[in-house]
This record gives C-alpha cells, structure tokens and sequence, in this order.
C-alpha cells in the first residue's frame, strides 16, 4: 500500500532517478536532485513526487513540454555542470565495480538537437493516431509534437511520420502498432518500417508518396522493399562516401562519431596493421586506414559489402582487407593478431569478453575499446588489465544527451615484460 512521506534525496542513481535513503531501504523517486527535499507516494522503493519541498540549485527547466511522461529523457530537470558530473560518474563507477580507476576524463558534450537516427512508436486512439516514444517502465505510448533531442530535420518530420502510420495502421485494428526507424543523412530523411500488419499496395505507396516528399524524406522501406525513393541515402564517414542499407546502425550523432574518431587516431598513429572489429559500414574503418593497413571484421555480410563497394571509391586510403566473421561465436585468434599494432573494437552492449580473452593472449601493444555500454566496457579492461595491459584513458562521449546512456572509449597499452 502507497504511503505519503517526505524524502531528502541523497544522490542520483544510474537511470537518473533521486535516491533517498529511509529505515526500510532505498526509495527511487523520478525527477528529483541530490539535497531535495520532496513529499513523495511511496510503493516499494519507487516513489513518485509529488510536491517540492526544497529545490537544488541544480534543477534547470526541462527543455521539452513532454518531460515527465515520455520516456525518452530522464534528466532534463538536471544543471549543466551536474548532469555532466553524473555522466562521467556512471563511466567511473561502472570501472570502480571492477576494481579500476583509470584516469577518466570530463565528458565530450554533444548537445541537444543532434540526433540523426531515432524509432517511434505509433498506435491508434480512438480516431488520432499517437506517435512518439513509450512511458518509462511502461506500455503506455506518449504522443509527442516536438523533440528537442533530434536534429531539426526529423522533428519537423514528426507529422509526416504520423501521416505515414495513418497511412499503413490498419483501420479496423485498434490493438495495431507500427514502428518508424528515421535517419538523418545529408540528401533527406530515411524511414524503414517495421512490424507494419498488412500488405503496402500500389494505392498505399502513392498516398505515402505524396507525403514523404515535402517532409524531406528521400525513402521508405519495409521489409527489405523500397515503399518509395526520391534518392539513395548516403553518409560521408571517415572522407568516403557510404550507402545506407534500411536500418544501418550508425553513431547516433556525427559529432560523437568525428570525436571518437579522433580518440582512435591518435592511440593509434604509430600503428601500421589495425585491426577493426565490428566494423559495421566502416564508421572508424577509413579513418584508420588514411594511415595503416585495416583488417575489417563484421559479422553484418550486406554491411561488409557496402565497405567494400565504399573502399573502392575511396582514393588515399591503404588496403582494407575486409573479414566476414561472428566475432561474438568466432573471436578473431592469437595467431590472426600476431602482425597487429592495434586493435580497435566497437562490439553490440553485450561486450566482447571472449574477443578480449583472445587479445590478452596476444602481443598487440594498443587496443582501443569503444562502447555504448560502461558496464560491459568496463569489464572486458578488466579482462586486458589481468592480462598486462593498462589502461591509459577513458573518455565518455554524451551523445545519448538527458537519457541514462553514455558512450564510451578506453584506450589500453600492453605493459612491458
């Protein structure tokens, strides 16, 4: 049964939550702000505020006017210098559970308005249809009209999107959800659809035809087939010029993708033969090979391909050689690794642990870990350090800006015998 009690907030968790602490254990209270002292609903341990006793100094006004119930964004409430302190807290205590304290440093801000690549949500209620993202910890799908977290392109395309989920919404099927994958490249918006219930026709295409071109979208797909196309989607990544498959993962900004870059260039600028793991479409692959021999390696085939077309295009970079590999179930070996100056890998949230199992056996002198996830980044350097590495920096990169996410890069040198 809920009871109301007043709570004084004592830190902010890892999902950007107040967390108090009462006799029978830790209350979360969403919105919240160490020092705070707040009336709040109390079930368990989640609480929900409901009057503001006592402010911070670090409460800031949440940019959006859906803060509070969509659950794209966590921390809008939260100061600029706190809410970057907290973000590179997560980096440093994700490393402190495994027994590291590397020298992390303060956090790359991307900002807000710089997402290129997002996924709604869209549903019927009643005669409306609803598109935005999901209440936190629910399934209820929150309605949205702006979005300052994406770049402008793909927020003013919001009531194209919805037009187009009217579109390919059964009309009969009330239960009926349809997801909208969006992303921003320099000749238009990207849309691919996903679980749509029924067969797009000839009639459905026109209708979506006719308004995907004044929102500045280029193309839709789904299922693998082209709904409509106007143009080829295409990124310039690392100087060459790469086209999207629907669906490509991509860095979610390009800011965040030129910083990381850079990180990666400059651990590695005495390294003649790199490896690149989980290469995807070659995001950190052209950067390196502007000055060393690459071995690409991905289990993604179409992605590979696409490298590969993208090489060929690409004048002044040394030879790519490109691997069709599951690193996850086929970690590349000692033996593969033993002409490698430098290891680069940017694997799934899960992490490479059995990757860097094969790397601590090995003689590679650099490696350079980027990652979505501080967790499992975390880690897999605990593995590299058991082994004779040390790990010289970690930068995080906000990218994932108000949300819990933080990107990630550690660099680690093999310690001499």
């Amino acid at each position: 049964m809920a009871e109301r009690i007043e709570l004084r907030i004592k830190r902010l968790g890892a999902q950007g939550d107040g967390v108090a602490e009462t006799p029978a254990g830790v209350v979360f209270v969403p919105r919240t702000l160490p020092g705070e002292l707040v009336l709040a609903e109390v079930s368990g341990d989640r609480g929900r505020m409901l009057e503001l006793l006592e402010s911070s100094a670090d409460r800031a006004t949440p940019a959006c006017p859906h803060f509070g119930t969509c659950g794209g964004c966590a921390v809008q409430h939260v100061s600029g210098d706190a809410y970057a302190k907290w973000k590179r807290d997560l980096v440093v205590t994700a490393f402190s559970h495994r027994g590291l304290q590397p020298d992390v440093a303060d956090v790359v801000v991307v900002g807000a308005g710089r997402r290129r690549r997002a996924t709604f949500a869209a549903m019927r209620r009643g005669s409306e249809v609803v598109l935005g993202f999901h209440e936190e910890g629910s399934h209820a799908l929150v309605g949205i009209s702006v979005c300052p977290v994406m770049l402008p392109a793909i927020e003013g395309a919001l009531p194209a999107l919805r037009a187009i989920a009217d579109v390919v919404l059964p009309a009969k099927d009330k239960e009926a959800k349809v997801r909208l994958s969006v992303t921003a490249t320099p000749e238009g918006l990207d849309v691919m659809l996903i679980d749509v219930a029924e067969k797009i026709g000839p009639s459905t295409q026109a209708r979506i035809s006719d308004i995907a071109g004044p929102a500045g979208i280029i193309r839709v797909m789904c299922e693998g087939s082209i709904v409509m196309q106007r143009a080829v989607p295409r990124l310039s990544i690392g100087g060459s010029v790469v086209t999207l498959p629907p669906g490509a993962f991509i860095q979610a900004t390009a800011e965040a993708e030129e910083a990381i870059a850079g990180i990666l260039a400059e651990a590695t600028k005495k390294a003649k033969r790199i490896a690149d793991l989980f290469c995807g479409l070659g995001t950190f692959t052209f950067g390196l090979a502007k000055k060393a021999r690459v071995i690409a390696v991905d289990g993604d085939k179409p992605a590979l391909e696409i490298l590969a077309a993208a090489a060929k295009a690409t004048p002044g970079v040394k030879p790519i050689e490109i691997k069709h590999r599951d690193l996850l179930r086929e970690p590349l070996s000692r033996t593969e690794l033993v002409d490698i100056d430098a290891v680069v890998f940017d694997p799934p949230r899960a992490g490479a642990a059995s990757q860097c199992e094969t790397i601590a056996r090995s003689k590679v002198p650099v490696v350079c870990a980027v990652s979505c996830n501080p967790a499992t980044l975390a880690r897999d350097c605990r593995i590299l350090v058991d082994a004779g590495y040390k790990i010289e920096r970690v930068v995080p990169i906000d990218q994932f800006v108000w949300s819990p996410h933080v990107e990630a890069v550690a660099v680690l040198r093999r310690g001499k015998a």
